[in-house]
């Protein structure tokens, strides 16, 4: 068996070890102890950047916004699909995963982070949308923690809220789209989603390419005012 080999780690706020480790040619992020995400399993990354893409208008220049870049893999597919003159942000509460992206991830995405349609922001998501301006963004990727169920900070959960889908639906266009990747299909959410004013839905996405299965779930919320 081939050995694992830890590549970087950093103690996050609350105390925990958060590990950037590669095995068998694989990269693999872990927390606690436990695995975070993986460069094996991105097909429901790729597909978060597809349907938040979709609506996108062809003339005028966009904003989108991605909350979390783990090993950039959102990123990437948005990249693909955007115009030129699209502007994306990323929120990262980690200084630590950016810069692991680029010392250690070139090979994967570390170097979209610095390609000149993308502005890096170091600071918690539901604080970048709080102080958006009405209508800022036409799209909103949210991948954080394990979406709204069964969480690993408990103080993610405000993104999933009542008061945070307020605050989103007021940073999003009329007509605007946000994507939230689940690990579970948590059908309150999507009844909270409902009540909030969206027009929802949820997508059952595959981990891998090759699965049978789709075990994770895309809740995809149209905001039309």
């Amino acid at each position: 068996m081939k050995p694992s080999v830890t590549l970087a780690q950093t103690t996050t706020s609350d105390g925990a070890t958060l590990s950037l480790r590669m095995h068998d040619g694989q990269y693999h992020m872990r927390i606690g102890g436990h695995g975070l995400m993986s460069t094996i399993a991105t097909s429901s990354e790729a597909r978060l950047a597809e349907l938040a893409c979709e609506r996108l208008a062809k003339e005028g220049r966009k904003h989108v916004l991605i909350g979390g870049l783990g090993f950039g893999f959102t990123l990437r597919r948005v990249l693909e699909l955007v115009t030129t003159d699209v502007k994306v942000e990323v929120a990262e509460l980690l200084p630590q995963v950016v810069a692991w992206n680029r010392e250690h991830l070139q090979s994967v995405n570390g170097g979209l982070v610095d390609d000149p349609r993308v502005g890096i922001l170091i600071e918690d998501v539901f604080a970048l949308l709080a102080r958006a301006t009405a209508g800022q963004y036409d799209a909103v990727i949210l991948d954080v923690d394990n979406g709204p169920a069964a969480l690993v900070d408990r103080g993610n959960s405000r993104l999933y809220a009542e008061h945070g889908l307020r605050v989103l639906s007021r940073a999003l266009r009329v007509g605007g789209r946000a994507v939230f990747w689940s690990a579970s299909p948590e059908r309150s959410f999507l009844a909270r989603l409902t009540q909030a004013g969206f027009r929802a839905e949820a997508v059952a996405t595959k981990a891998y390419a090759k699965s049978k299965r789709r075990t994770h779930t895309l809740f995809v919320a149209d905001w039309n005012g």
